[in-house]
């Protein structure tokens, strides 16, 4: 009996000391303060005073709008890495993190023709997403319908008849 509780003793002390070091690793995560999105997607980022200037380093790669004095929204532009300054109405900086944009990682199979290559997302049915990378023609092909798209979408928020 003695010799039981002292393995479910150390077993306890096992799993505490793994939930411990989880907790420690997630820490460090949280610490590093970079700003992670998705390409055309969006985040929050909460501050804890109100902005007065925003400066995104490369605006190519994200775009950052006030939701409040207090919360950002940071939206994925293209892949790549730069930075985000935040400062206070005395022209003081209380942020300074990195942003990185990243694509995403799932659904998405690639179509090799010789040098030529074509990106669909599939999930779970196919369209092709605009991917820097992708052959010219068919990258300008999907720009263009994204674009008309888009100005229909604005159109249709203004309240403008289509034709």
């Amino acid at each position: 009996m003695v010799c039981l509780f002292s393995r479910k003793r150390s077993r306890r002390l096992f799993v505490i000391a793994a939930l411990l070091a989880i907790g420690a690793d997630q820490c460090a995560t949280a610490a590093n303060n970079d700003v992670e999105v998705i390409i055309d997607e969006a985040t929050l980022v909460r501050l804890d005073r109100p902005a007065a200037e925003i400066v995104v380093g490369n605006p190519s790669i994200a775009d950052v709008s006030v939701q409040s004095g207090k919360v950002l929204v940071v939206t994925g532009k293209s892949f790549g890495e730069t930075n985000l300054i935040v400062m206070d109405a005395d022209g003081k900086v209380f942020v300074n993190r990195r942003l990185i944009v990243q694509e995403l990682r799932t659904g998405f199979v690639t179509l090799y023709k010789g040098a030529s290559r074509q990106t669909l997302h599939c999930a779970p049915h196919c369209t092709p997403p605009l991917v820097i990378g992708d052959d010219k023609d068919y990258f300008k092909i999907i720009a263009e319908q994204i674009k008309t798209k888009q100005s229909i979408s604005q159109s249709s928020a203004q309240g403008d008849k289509q034709q």
